[in-house]
C-alpha cells in the first residue's frame, strides 16, 4: 500500500512539474517617474480617458462607448501614430477612481504586429509625494504567442520591450512637459 501511495504521489508531483514548464508566464512592468509639477496638474493631462493625446504615439483617441453618469466601462480606441495604415489598440476602462488619482484598463483588441501582447491590463495612477506628482504606470501581461517556443518578435523580452517603450514614451512627454524631480 505504502509504495502504491508513493507512485501516486511520484506521479502528481511529476505532473504538476510539467503543467508548469510549458506554457507563458505573466510579465510584469513598473514603471514610474516624479515630475515637477503637482498631482492635480499632472492628473488634468494624463487623467482623460477620453483623451490620450499627450502620448506621442497616439494621433488621436475615439471614445467608441460609454456610460452617461461614470466612465466605468468605457471603451476608446487609441489610433497609433504609423506611415503605414491606420494602427489601433482598443482598451475598456476596469476602474476609475479620480479621487485617488488612478484609472485602470485592459486591452481588449489589439494586433501583435502592433503591441506583442495579449491579456494586458494596466493601471495609470498620479500619486503625491510631499507636493509633486509621481506617475506610476504598472502592467501585467503574456506575450503575443501562447503556446511554446515563440517567434523572437512574439516572445518574452520582445513584449516586455514593447510594454517598457510604450510607458517610456509616456513618461518622457511628461517629463519634457513638466519637468523631472531629481
Amino acid at each position: 500500500m505504502k509504495s502504491v501511495l508513493a507512485l501516486m504521489a511520484a506521479a502528481a508531483i511529476l505532473t504538476c512539474g510539467t503543467a508548469q514548464a510549458h506554457g507563458p508566464v505573466r510579465l510584469k512592468l513598473e514603471l514610474s517617474e516624479k515630475l515637477n509639477a503637482t498631482p492635480d496638474e499632472v492628473w488634468a493631462t494624463v487623467g482623460r480617458f477620453d483623451d490620450m493625446g499627450w502620448h506621442p504615439v497616439v494621433a488621436r483617441t475615439e471614445l467608441t462607448s460609454a456610460d452617461a453618469t461614470t466612465p466605468d466601462g468605457s471603451t476608446r480606441v487609441l489610433h497609433l501614430k504609423a506611415e503605414n495604415g491606420d494602427p489601433t489598440i482598443t482598451e475598456q476602462l476596469t476602474k476609475w477612481q479620480p479621487e485617488k488619482r488612478c484609472y485602470g484598463y485592459m486591452i481588449t483588441q489589439v494586433d501583435v504586429a502592433v503591441l506583442p501582447v495579449t491579456n494586458y491590463a494596466a493601471t495609470l495612477c498620479v500619486k503625491d509625494e510631499g507636493g509633486k506628482a509621481n506617475v506610476v504606470w504598472k502592467g501585467g501581461f503574456y506575450r503575443g504567442f501562447p503556446n511554446n517556443d515563440p517567434p523572437a518578435d512574439l516572445n518574452d523580452e520582445a513584449a516586455i520591450q514593447a510594454v517598457t517603450g510604450v510607458y517610456r514614451a509616456g513618461l518622457d512627454a511628461l517629463v519634457e512637459k513638466f519637468g523631472r524631480v531629481e
